[in-house]
């Protein structure tokens, strides 16, 4: 296994769980070398069900935050367009910190950090030879590609890159909310605010511990930021805060109080990416289907590793290339469905006419 993200994790886990010894190569030297990112919420048959499989559902359970569902949407004046709030017992996309996930998935699991890989190559006869950044080589029965967006083990499948959307994503971060920052707190509330205008969107995620994530998304040039320095943060924050002009005080007041800012240009690969079948080598999540950050790709990663790892274990000693074959058929088809979902709610949530935005919202979730 490539990658030691959602995807792999869950391939490990379940493999793990049913005996089976797994791979897990990462790049990175260690869990927390990088910022985990933002919440995400698991959906009942995706997700979930991939934690069930791996047997730690009532672990997500106890640590994922049903309250975190809750979506506010406000006019760019502040005016409340539409206020979601789960009921009690509602726990159809709870949210969870990726770091809580992580470790969950973890677990028992001996990852093999600092372990980059520069390229995958199919054998002859099967199997793959992995050939790793410091010279070493090293060949397994089965390759699997969950590497992400630059994917390393896609090349040895498909020669397909992903190509930017139109939307460039600036995160930032604003600390101990409810303490230095109680009315940003209120807005944001126990799980998200959004707000449409045109060809630009603003969205607020609260995390655990008093931490929220907000998120600058609009439609620039892929070298939009070409012209400041991506480090300096006040140079960003100008440049942000013109962008918003005329948006409400209190929202611009997100972008004002933010800690740091990372350029995110959303990237996506073909709605129907598919490769022509490759003994030895697979791939699952983002180097399989790379697709807006709209709520399905994490969760479509941790199934597919489920998924693949079950298939794995049924396959015992017969046909694995076959339960592999198989697999990548069901996961291409639901795949597939999703990307058309999220390329679509994209064009529409970041878009000339807001209306579009609150039209995707009140059919996924309406207003009560």
């Amino acid at each position: 296994m490539v990658g030691a993200g959602p995807a792999g994790l869950a391939f490990a886990r379940v493999l793990h769980r049913h005996g089976h010894l797994v791979a897990v190569l990462e790049r990175d030297p260690g869990p927390d070398a990088r910022p985990t990112g933002g919440m995400l919420d698991l959906h009942e048959g995706l997700g979930q069900l991939a934690m069930d499989k791996a047997g730690l559902l009532a672990d997500f359970q106890a640590v994922s935050r049903p309250e975190g569902q809750a979506m506010r949407i406000l006019d760019t004046d502040g005016t409340v367009l539409r206020d979601w709030r789960p009921g009690p017992d509602d726990r159809a996309n709870p949210e969870i910190d990726r770091g809580q996930l992580r470790d969950l998935l973890l677990g028992p699991l001996d990852v093999r950090w600092g372990q980059g890989v520069a390229k995958v190559v199919p054998g002859a006869g099967g199997g793959a030879r992995v050939h790793f950044e410091d010279g070493r080589q090293e060949t397994f029965d089965l390759v699997v590609g969950a590497d992400g967006a630059w994917s390393r083990t896609r090349p040895a499948v498909s020669a397909v890159t992903p190509h930017y959307t139109g939307v460039t994503a600036i995160e930032t971060s604003l600390d101990d909310i409810d303490t230095r920052h109680p009315g940003l707190a209120r807005l944001v509330g126990d799980g998200s605010v959004a707000v449409y205008g045109v060809n630009r969107a603003l969205v607020a995620q609260r995390n655990s511990g008093g931490h929220v994530k907000v998120y600058a998304q609009f439609r620039a040039p892929r070298d939009w930021l070409t012209h400041l320095d991506a480090a300096d943060a006040e140079a960003v924050r100008s440049s942000l805060l013109t962008l918003f002009d005329g948006w409400t005080v209190p929202l611009l007041d997100l972008l004002r109080h933010g800690t740091a800012f990372v350029h995110r240009p959303l990237h996506v690969l073909p709605v129907a990416h598919t490769w022509t079948h490759v003994p030895g080598v697979t791939l699952v999540g983002d180097a399989a289907h790379l697709m807006p950050p709209l709520g399905a790709g994490a969760n479509l990663a941790l199934l597919e590793g489920a998924e693949l790892a079950e298939a794995v274990v049924a396959a015992g000693d017969g046909d694995l290339d076959g339960a592999v074959r198989a697999f990548e058929e069901r996961m291409w088809t639901r795949a597939e469905r999703w990307a058309r979902i999220t390329a679509d709610g994209l064009q529409r949530l970041v878009s000339p006419d807001p209306a579009e935005a609150l039209a995707v919202f009140d059919r996924v979730q309406p207003s009560r």
